[in-house]
């Protein structure tokens, strides 16, 4: 039990360190949050910041979700009558609600889809790849991140109930199916953390992000 709430606590973390919050301070002299949408993630560094603020958080907020599952691994390898995918699932759930409510950071954070992204890679590169250019698809169409975020969320817990190949912890045996509980709640976080762009997205006053600028 006890691993479980170390794996826990450090993804938690590692998910509260917030690079937008960081480089924003040390790039542009104030904090990320204070401007635009007011969300300590990557679409607002862009818009608030710059291009080059923006692509270094996307990476470091990606790896923060990639560290955080190769931790898990080796803690699964290390203890041995451990639950290796309930280790991975825990370190990913968590890294994602420390970017969400980072402890070093008033607890104020951002919506967790680059960290969402990371494990997802991490955990099965397929079904990252997948919900990365469905996303990616879907932003370049209508120019909306969020659309794009949400519909990934909702795409994960869908392919865990089709794809059984390519996960990095799967006890032989076993089914994707076996990640559906995981991926419904990382679905969920993600989606409550845009709650505000789906209204607006409903409401056709979402903001478009320009390819342009």
């Amino acid at each position: 039990m006890i691993v479980y709430v170390i794996m826990a606590i450090i993804a938690y973390l590692i998910g509260s360190v917030n690079f937008s919050v960081i480089f924003s301070k040390k790039f542009a002299g104030f904090d990320v949050r204070e401007k635009g949408s007011g969300n300590a993630g990557s679409t607002n560094m862009l818009r608030s910041v710059g291009k080059k603020a923006a692509a270094l958080t996307l990476v470091c907020d990606v790896l923060k979700g990639v560290v955080a599952i190769v931790i898990a691994i080796i803690l699964g390898n290390i203890i041995q009558d451990s639950n290796k995918e309930l280790l991975l699932q825990i370190a990913g759930i968590a890294v994602v609600l420390g970017h969400t409510f980072p402890i070093f950071f008033q607890f104020k954070g951002g919506k967790g889809v680059a960290t969402s992204l990371g494990i997802l890679l991490m955990s099965n590169w397929q079904i990252g790849l997948i919900c990365l250019v469905f996303a990616l698809v879907l932003m370049a169409l209508t120019r909306m991140v969020s659309l794009g975020s949400c519909a990934a969320a909702v795409l994960f817990p869908v392919l865990t109930l089709f794809i059984n190949d390519h996960y990095t912890v799967l006890t032989e045996g076993k089914q994707g199916s076996t990640y559906l509980v995981y991926s419904i709640i990382m679905a969920v976080i993600v989606l409550f953390n845009h709650r505000s762009n789906i209204k607006r997205i409903l409401n056709g006053t979402e903001n478009k992000l320009s390819f342009k600028k």
